[in-house]
């Protein structure tokens, strides 16, 4: 089974990319599980969502404290929030940061991977320079760097569930994946 915490702020498209992530699963005939966390219920609080992925029915249904990947939509978060808590070693931590990986000073012995999901959604037209809508950058960035699913199946789920803005979304899950791949990110 593989484990997948989003940490972000309320309005950035955690929940949403951790439902979208679930349903690209499903399509590839795996069997996915996707909730969220609230704190509270507000535009740019934090928010935490969950998604876990296995061959065989998913059946423990707690909050995920000893993920294998971590993805952090708001990189203010690493300031006041452990994102990195309870990382496998050996996991993956994505970050949307315009900083280099080598520069991403967290605790941690995953392997990091930096993308500016911000800059790729902006330019995009998804959200505005104060809120950002990242997730479909960083699902873009995530398939690359860790063959969870495939970017295929991401895109189907991405033009059968988002309800606005389908192409920008889909050029910005591609976009996302194209620039980790020239980074010579290897897949795990």
């Amino acid at each position: 089974m593989i484990e997948i915490r989003f940490h972000g702020r309320g309005g950035q498209g955690a929940v949403v990319a951790s439902e979208l992530l679930a349903q690209a699963a499903f399509l590839e005939g795996k069997h996915p599980q996707s909730f969220p966390f609230f704190g509270v219920e507000r535009r740019g609080a934090p928010v935490t969502a969950f998604t876990r992925i296995d061959t065989k029915p998913v059946e423990v249904r707690t909050s995920i404290t000893e993920p294998d990947i971590v993805i952090v939509l708001d990189p203010g978060l690493a300031r006041t929030v452990p994102v990195a808590a309870g990382l496998r070693s050996g996991g993956l931590l994505l970050i949307n940061t315009t900083r280099r990986k080598e520069d991403v000073k967290l605790p941690t012995a995953a392997r990091i991977v930096t993308v500016d999901a911000s800059g790729i959604a902006l330019a995009n037209g998804l959200g505005s320079a104060a809120s950002p809508i990242v997730n479909t950058s960083m699902l873009g960035a995530l398939v690359a760097t860790s063959g969870v699913v495939t970017l295929r199946s991401l895109l189907a789920a991405v033009r059968a569930f988002v309800p606005a803005k389908v192409e920008a979304n889909l050029k910005a899950a591609e976009q996302a994946a194209a620039a980790v791949a020239l980074e010579g990110v290897v897949r795990a």
